[in-house]
C-alpha cells in the first residue's frame, strides 16, 4: 500500500506590524537563525515532498533568505499573496503552487505559519499520523491554556469531535469558559481544501478570510474533523512582538543547551551560556559561564572555552583547545591544542599548539604559526617596524 503524498504550505505573508520593524516578521532571528528557517528545519525532518511558502510584505527579502539558507533537502516554491486578506486567502494562494494531481488525489497538506519557530518535528509527525489514522478531512493542533483570553476557541460537538472554531474577537458567553484553543498548525486532506476555502466568510474587524472558519465548513458538509492536543503549548506559540520574541529565544536556547549537554558537552552555567543554532560542538567540550558562540562556529573534542568568551561568525576551534576568559573571536580558526587567553581576534588563524595572550589583538589576516607564542599585549599584524601593536611587548616567539 503506497503512502499518500504529503506537502506543506508555510504562511509567511503577514506584515507583523506589532514587531515595529522594517524586517519581515518571519526573518526576525532566534538563536542566530531567522524564525522561518526554524519552521523549515522542522519540516525537513518530516517526509514532506514539496513546501510552498506564501510571501507578501518584503517578499524579495524572504525569498533571498530562503534561497541562501533554507534546508537543501526541501523542495521549496514561493508564491506571493499580493493583497493581505487573511490566512484563508493566503492558503488559497499557496494551493496554486501544488500540482493538480496532488490536490485531487489522496495526499495531505500540513499548514503552519512562518512565526512558530518552536514547533518540534515529532509534533508535526504525530499530527500527520493522527490525521491519517482517523481518516479525517482536517486535523487541528490544539492546546489547553490556563488563560485562553485572546485565542480562538475550539467548540466540540456531542460526539467529541471538532464542530467549529470561534474567532477570538467573536467569542461569546457560551464559549468564554472554553480553555482549549486552536493553534495555527493544521493538516488537511488535499481534495477538500479548495472547495472549503471558497466557502469561508469574512470575520473580525478587518473582515478577513480566516482559516479558523474552515472547520465549521467541513463539519457542516459532513466531513470528519479531528484534533490533536499538543503536550507543550509553547511549541505552537506564535511570535507577534518583541516580548514574545524574547520568550521564544529563551525557550529555544534552553533546548539547544540541553541537547548539547546530553551529547557530552559540559556547561558550567547553562543560564549564562549562549549557543546559536548553527554552532557545532564535539564531545568533551567545556563551556564556562558567559560564553557566547554565534554563527557557524565549530568546536572540536576536548576544547575548553572559559568564562566570558564570545565566538562569532565562521569560527573553527580544534581538539584540545583552551580558550580562556575574556576572549572575543570572529571568523577565526584555532588549531588543535592551542591556548588562547583574553584575546580579541578577527579573521585570524592560530596554529596548533600555539600560545596566545593574554591581552592580545589579532587583526584580519594575522597568522600565528603552530607552536609559536604571542606574548601579552601584542598586536598582529604589527603596526610598525619592531612594533607589536602598542609597543609594549615583542612579537611571536618560539
Amino acid at each position: 500500500m503506497s503512502v499518500p503524498a504529503l506537502s506543506a504550505v508555510v504562511l509567511a505573508a503577514g506584515e507583523g506590524t506589532r514587531m515595529r520593524s522594517e524586517r519581515p516578521k518571519p526573518l526576525h532571528r532566534l538563536c542566530g537563525r531567522p524564525m522561518i528557517l526554524h519552521v523549515l528545519d522542522a519540516l525537513a525532518e518530516v517526509a514532506v515532498g514539496k513546501v510552498v511558502v506564501v510571501v507578501g510584505h518584503r517578499g524579495e527579502w524572504v525569498t533571498k533568505t530562503l534561497a541562501d539558507h533554507a534546508p537543501r533537502s526541501l523542495s521549496i516554491e514561493l508564491v506571493e499573496q499580493a493583497e493581505h486578506r487573511g490566512t484563508g486567502d493566503a492558503l488559497a494562494v499557496g494551493l496554486t503552487a501544488l500540482p493538480d494531481a496532488e490536490l485531487d488525489g489522496a495526499g495531505d497538506v500540513v499548514v503552519l505559519p512562518g512565526d512558530t519557530p518552536l514547533v518540534r518535528p515529532a509534533t508535526l509527525a504525530a499530527l500527520v499520523r493522527h490525521h491519517r489514522a482517523t481518516d479525517a478531512a482536517a486535523t487541528l493542533l490544539t492546546a489547553v491554556l490556563a488563560d485562553p483570553a485572546g485565542y480562538d476557541r475550539v467548540v466540540r460537538g456531542k460526539d467529541g469531535g471538532v464542530e467549529r472554531v470561534v474567532y477570538d474577537t467573536e467569542v461569546g458567553t457560551d464559549e468564554y469558559a472554553i480553555d482549549e484553543v486552536a493553534t495555527t498548525i493544521h493538516c488537511f486532506h488535499h481534495a477538500v481544501l479548495a472547495p472549503a476555502l471558497r466557502r469561508l466568510q469574512p470575520v473580525g474587524p478587518r473582515r478577513e478570510h480566516s482559516l479558523t472558519g474552515i472547520y465549521a465548513v467541513l463539519h457542516d458538509a459532513g466531513y470528519r474533523v479531528e484534533s490533536l492536543q499538543v503536550a507543550d503549548p509553547m511549541e505552537a506559540a506564535g511570535v507577534n512582538d518583541r516580548a514574545q520574541l524574547a520568550v521564544a529565544e529563551a525557550e529555544l536556547r534552553d533546548r539547544i543547551n540541553e541537547r548539547w549537554m546530553r551529547r557530552g558537552v559540559t556547561m558550567w552555567d547553562p543560564e549564562r551560556t549562549y549557543v546559536d543554532a548553527s554552532v557545532r560542538l564535539a564531545e568533551d567540550v567545556v563551556l564556562g559561564p558567559g560564553v557566547v558562540l554565534q554563527g557557524d562556529c565549530v568546536v572540536g573534542s576536548g576544547a575548553e572555552i572559559g568564562p566570558g568568551v564570545v565566538l562569532q561568525g565562521d569560527c573553527v576551534v580544534g581538539a584540545g583547545v583552551e580558550i580562556g576568559p575574556g576572549c572575543h573571536l570572529v571568523d577565526t580558526e584555532v588549531g588543535d591544542g592551542a591556548v588562547v587567553q583574553r584575546t580579541t581576534a578577527a579573521g585570524a588563524r592560530v596554529g596548533a599548539g600555539a600560545i596566545v595572550g593574554p591581552f592580545v589583538v589579532l587583526g584580519p589576516g594575522a597568522e600565528v604559526a603552530p607552536g609559536d607564542m604571542v606574548p601579552a599585549f601584542a598586536r598582529l599584524p604589527a603596526e610598525g617596524p619592531g612594533s607589536a601593536g602598542s609597543g609594549s611587548g615583542p612579537g611571536p616567539t618560539r
